[in-house]
């Protein structure tokens, strides 16, 4: 297993060579994207992997589906919202396992 897959954060010239995408897009994209958004370290970006994920989806709508900067933006935040809501829903789902399984408990 490679060193990088268990670090929490990556640099900028990490996230470069896994992605494909020239430092100075990364850069573009963190101003055009709000959901990429590395924190500072001395004035260095520290990526997540889930900032990488998102760069991934990114370069996947513009690149390989031709969605333009909006496009991709809308899509980007579509995808988000329709993720919530699958998290919500699987959230009540377990909320009303575990009261099942509460009473369960109580009756015995």
């Amino acid at each position: 297993m490679d060193d990088r897959q268990l670090r929490l954060f990556y640099t900028i010239s990490e996230v470069s060579e896994v992605t494909g995408i020239k430092p100075y897009v990364l850069r573009y994209w963190e101003k055009e994207f709000p959901k990429i958004k590395p924190s500072r370290e001395k004035s260095r970006r520290c990526y997540r992997s889930e900032d990488i994920q998102t760069i991934l989806l990114i370069k996947k709508l513009l690149y390989e589906e031709g969605y333009t900067i909006a496009g991709a933006k809308l899509k980007l935040r579509q995808e988000i919202k329709e993720l919530k809501a699958s998290k919500d829903k699987k959230i009540i789902l377990l909320r009303k396992q575990l009261q099942d399984l509460l009473k369960i408990v109580k009756e015995k």
